[in-house]
């Protein structure tokens, strides 16, 4: 094929009976294939989108969401420019994530434990199974929270049905393969997205007050606290790692031809899930500048939802609750898939999935049956999240601006530039973010 030269591919899976690969992962039957093949039609556009759906549920899990409902009631209008600059930057990060995965044929787990040696390999990953830990903690105490809201189960119990049906979720990427998964995550996404959107219908926000807030700016220490927070909880440490992962098993083996056209087609993907999922974050933000603003009680998911439930009706207040379940059965079965990866990558060992997710939900039930806040547990974690985010990001430009590692497909020189500055001002951010809550001001 004329085109051989061009393939630039990882080392490949070997196959397990069936059809399935070792881990016990199905192939995706929907992937493109090697163009040049007769018979073989180029799947449309649409076909071509999905995994950026997937990492984009890190930005709308259980700790964006007391974020942002916090940003509102406290401060109203003034820090939507926050979170439209997050968005902004999240585009670009995990756009370089996916291309990583599509131009080499590796993740960056993978790519990371080429490079690393052994003890700077186990250092790492340490540090990434913590963040993994903190990330699944927020998303199991979201999940745990609104069951209680809905149905008053005991948050110990509410954790332990999360995570268990977060397993279910799992199993269906292992036995149908990732098309499926990424079709239940997107459709959970969509049913989270309409959750917390439902609210603005009945309250609508002033259109004069939201264009005020585009303007950045801050009123007070608080509000830089919690800017930082909300920018530095935005781009998580493992939809940077999971992206490559999506993007290269999604897509398979690609001829350069190819891949030009599933690199236009990633571009189109990202955008369109961070759109959703950064629309999302401002409409939490947004209804609760508009209904929230100087009511007591709101310091808490539980204290907002009754909030907002006084103000709107016990309708609204039940699709608010089903869409904070969504946003942390969702993230969880991401989340786990992640922490699965960067293990793989790193460790050069796959723990079965399901194994895996059994064992990482130990911790957040154990801290769920302390009794202690579980807001404040949330809070925590983003603080921990901020430790790993230099670690992924920052290899993660270098990698894609390596001319021998990605060829044609390296950064250009207004994209390498574009990505550091983004790089450093969340790095800047995420430091303050620690400064700010080990200073307690």
């Amino acid at each position: 094929m004329a085109d051989d030269a061009a393939v630039r591919t990882g080392p490949e899976r070997p196959m397990a009976p069936g059809g399935a690969t070792p881990d016990g992962v199905a192939p995706d039957r929907a992937a493109p294939q090697v163009e040049g093949h007769p018979g073989r039609r180029r799947p449309g556009l649409w076909r071509l989108l999905g995994p950026a759906f997937v990492a984009a549920v890190a930005y709308v899990d259980p700790g964006n969401v007391a974020a942002n409902l916090t940003a509102g009631a406290e401060y109203g209008y003034l820090l939507v420019w926050v979170l439209v600059a997050a968005n902004a930057m999240a585009v670009l990060v995990q756009y370089l994530s996916a291309k990583l995965g599509l131009a080499t044929g590796r993740s960056l787990p993978e790519l990371l434990g080429e490079r690393l040696g052994r003890r700077s390999r186990l250092a790492f990953w340490a540090q990434a199974e913590v963040v993994a830990a903190a990330t699944d903690l927020a998303e199991v105490i979201g999940g745990a929270i609104a069951l209680n809201l809905l149905f008053g189960v005991p948050l110990v119990v509410g954790g332990l049905v999360t995570g268990g049906v977060s397993m279910l979720i799992l199993a269906v990427q292992q036995t149908r393969g990732q098309r499926t998964f990424e079709t239940v995550i997107t459709s959970m996404l969509a049913i989270l997205a309409v959750g917390f959107c439902a609210g603005l219908l009945f309250a609508p926000p002033d259109p004069a007050g939201v264009l005020e807030g585009l303007v950045p700016r801050f009123e007070g220490t608080g509000s830089v606290l919690l800017a930082a927070s909300m920018l530095g909880a935005t781009v998580m440490p493992h939809a940077i790692y999971l992206h490559s992962s999506l993007a290269r098993d999604r897509h398979g083996r690609l001829t350069h031809a190819t891949r030009r056209r599933v690199l236009r087609a990633t571009r189109w993907d990202v955008v369109l899930a961070l759109v959703v999922a950064g629309g999302v974050n401002v409409a939490m933000l947004l209804l609760a500048a508009s209904t929230l603003q100087g009511a007591g009680g709101t310091d808490t998911i539980e204290g907002a939802h009754a909030a907002i439930e006084a103000a709107l009706g016990p309708a609204i207040g039940v699709l608010f609750a089903v869409g904070l379940l969504a946003s942390g059965l969702a993230s969880t079965s991401v989340g786990a898939y992640a922490a699965s990866e960067i293990m793989a990558g790193l460790l050069r060992v796959r723990v079965p999935l399901l194994v895996r997710r059994a064992v990482t939900l130990i911790p957040a039930v154990v801290l769920l049956a302390t009794g202690i806040s579980p807001t404040w547990l949330l809070v925590i974690s983003q603080v921990v999240l901020s430790f790993g985010i230099p670690f992924a990001l920052v290899p993660l430009v270098r990698l894609t601006s390596d001319r021998a590692l990605m060829g044609v497909d390296r950064n250009g020189t207004t994209t390498q530039v574009a990505a550091w500055c983004v790089a450093g001002a969340i790095v800047a951010l995420n430091a303050a973010l620690l400064w700010l809550t080990i200073a307690g001001s």
